[in-house]
């Protein structure tokens, strides 16, 4: 643990900033008939993230902790993601993000992310969202891959939330406070199963720090997971802006009756952008997350009711050198217990560095040219190269500040 309080002393003297700034305005949205009230649009998009490289490790999976990472050697189809959003009525918005992947057998694969709706009109600064949506923990977690500074999610996201992320089905509240900065409290419920849902229920059949996993459907409230979150923003300055941020997830484990997982996190992010920025360039901005869990397994016949605690960490900073040119550099660690499998890599010590170089030609494509070095214990060391494209068609859903 003395690791994550050295990682959160560092982290919290970190803040957030937008993603890299657009030079021109994204394309108009593409009208679809109107409701009654003329206050029906809708908004489609595709987005096209695709890799090509290598890696001196030939089970590109096994180092690779994220769903949407590269797959193998050669060429892989991270994320084809098409987006549905728009207004359904002067009370409420929606969206709805498929996804599309090329594994390595060729195969395609087509999933429904998200799918969801939120109020635009209630008072007092509160908000609902329900549907299927990534969970608002961190700041990596409950944003897609095209948005990402590199080309793979940190080690720490895999470790905890599995290769697609943490979501599910559920609702979420939201407080904007009534500050003279941003201050925002959320709170979701969502189900605690699934396969997007690893430190939970998880999928019967799976194995968690070596127990077998059999999760139980909801009966009550405390079936559900629970996920509060606050975040907070400062500008420092006419130049400078911070935000820090505190989540947590608690639900059912599906290692027996009455085992639970806990996951706390915080994290942080700064942004300086020159007063005479050009396009929204130069800038540095300097983003980290740490997380720590506890999970607690219950008796099998075999194995008595035992406690595992683990965690992990990144930091990350992104220097815009000149209008659309970037260079990133990332460290990341994970560590901790390994459960009753000592040899199971992914519960394994690991630390990776991986610079970045990214050229955005315009608003609607990128190339990004990223080297990881992983130094894993137990496992050979590996050096991967990876170049990545994307593309975009259409009029893509606004992100989140």
């Amino acid at each position: 643990m003395h690791r994550l309080f050295f990682l959160a002393g560092l982290f919290a003297t970190l803040a957030h900033a937008q993603d890299v700034p657009l030079p021109s305005p994204e394309p108009k949205p593409i009208p679809v008939a109107s409701g009654a009230a003329g206050k029906n649009y809708l908004n489609i998009s595709l987005d096209g993230l695709i890799a090509v490289g290598a890696s001196t490790e030939p089970d590109v999976p096994g180092l690779e902790t994220g769903g949407h990472d590269p797959a193998q050697r050669g060429f892989t189809v991270q994320n084809v993601e098409v987006v549905f959003d728009g207004a359904v009525d002067p009370y409420f918005r929606g969206q709805a993000n498929v996804v599309l992947q090329v594994d390595a057998d060729g195969n395609t694969n087509v999933e429904l992310e998200e799918a969801y709706a939120v109020t635009t009109s209630l008072p007092k600064g509160l908000q609902v969202k329900a549907g299927q949506y990534l969970t608002e923990f961190g700041r990596i977690n409950p944003t897609h891959p095209h948005s990402w500074d590199f080309v793979d999610q940190p080690l720490v996201s895999g470790r905890m939330f599995g290769g697609d992320g943490l979501r599910s089905v559920g609702a979420r509240v939201s407080w904007l406070m009534p500050a003279p900065f941003y201050s925002e409290l959320m709170l979701s419920a969502q189900n605690a199963k699934g396969e997007t849902a690893t430190s939970f229920g998880g999928v019967e059949g799976d194995v968690m720090f070596g127990r077998p996993l059999d999760p139980d459907d909801v009966k009550s409230m405390g079936d559900l997971l629970y996920v509060p979150r606050y975040a907070a923003s400062f500008d420092i300055g006419d130049t400078q802006t911070m935000v820090v941020g505190a989540s947590a997830a608690f639900g059912p484990n599906g290692t027996g009756a009455g085992a639970d997982t806990s996951i706390y996190g915080i994290d942080a992010l700064w942004k300086w952008k020159s007063a005479r920025a050009d396009k929204g360039f130069p800038f540095v901005k300097v983003q980290g997350e740490a997380m720590s869990r506890r999970y607690d397994a219950a008796a099998t016949p075999l194995l008595p009711e035992e406690t595992f605690d683990d965690h992990g960490g990144y930091l990350q900073a992104v220097w815009g050198i000149k209008p659309m040119w970037t260079l990133g550099a990332r460290y990341d660690r994970v560590g901790g217990d390994v459960g009753d499998d000592p040899l199971d890599p992914a519960f394994q010590p690991r630390e990776r560095a991986s610079l970045e170089g990214t050229w955005y030609p315009t608003e609607y494509s990128k190339l990004r040219l990223q080297y990881a070095y992983d130094d894993r214990t137990g496992l050979k060391d590996a050096h991967s190269v990876w170049l990545q494209f994307e593309f975009l068609l259409g009029a893509h859903a606004a992100h989140k500040f």
